[in-house]
């Protein structure tokens, strides 16, 4: 996330550096139920299977990256902050399918990578401006392969760092239009999924 065109800011990105260059992992993803339950709801809420390209921005300690390398097989992680980006790449060293980038976003977005199977927003688009947002919406709708599905998953309570709510987040990817899967709603994140296959996971298995 970058300082230009509505995204992040100086102090954001100083913020961030200084957060993950005393630790590898400072949310704790690795540890809490929270954050580990959240990932499996996540996991579990995917409509497919099996995928083969992933993106996933803002990745920070990469403990979702691990995640999808399993499902996924080819995944492109990045996040705008160089310490986080380290981090990345030593939790996910060896796995060669994962691969860690640096990306300022929205001017990053990595296009000419696309088309991507599958796009994850975790706990990234409340840190950015409006205008950076619709961007990104607009990349997601751009670089989504056919059938392609987009999650997004964002803490609900609010905090000093936010700059846009979560409801206004899900409301700008809501607008691009993809028939959505899933919403799961609790007090503490908001979860949802959209496919360019409007088909439910039981029809894609032909259970009806």
């Amino acid at each position: 996330m970058t300082d230009v065109e509505g995204g992040m800011t100086g102090k954001r990105q100083a913020y961030f550096d200084a957060l993950y260059a005393g630790i590898d992992d400072p949310y704790g993803l690795r540890n809490r139920w929270y954050e580990q339950r959240k990932r499996a709801i996540l996991m579990a809420s995917l409509p497919s299977e099996r995928f083969g390209s992933a993106y996933e921005p803002g990745c920070g300690a990469a403990e979702l990256t691990l995640d999808l390398a399993r499902r996924c097989d080819a995944v492109l992680a990045s996040d705008f902050s160089l310490p986080a980006v380290e981090a990345a790449r030593r939790r996910t060293a060896g796995l060669a399918n994962v691969r860690v980038e640096r990306h300022h976003l929205p001017v990053d977005w990595p296009v000419a990578e696309a088309p991507f199977e599958l796009v994850v927003l975790s706990e990234i688009g409340y840190f950015l401006e409006t205008e950076a947002m619709q961007q990104i919406a607009a990349l997601c709708s751009a670089t989504l392969a056919p059938n392609a599905t987009l999650v997004a998953c964002d803490w609900r309570p609010d905090f000093k760092e936010r700059a846009l709510s979560t409801a206004r987040v899900h409301a700008i990817l809501g607008e691009i239009g993809l028939p959505r899967l899933v919403v799961h709603a609790e007090h503490d994140f908001l979860l949802q999924v959209w496919s360019r296959d409007r088909r439910s996971v039981a029809q894609r298995e032909g259970i009806r």
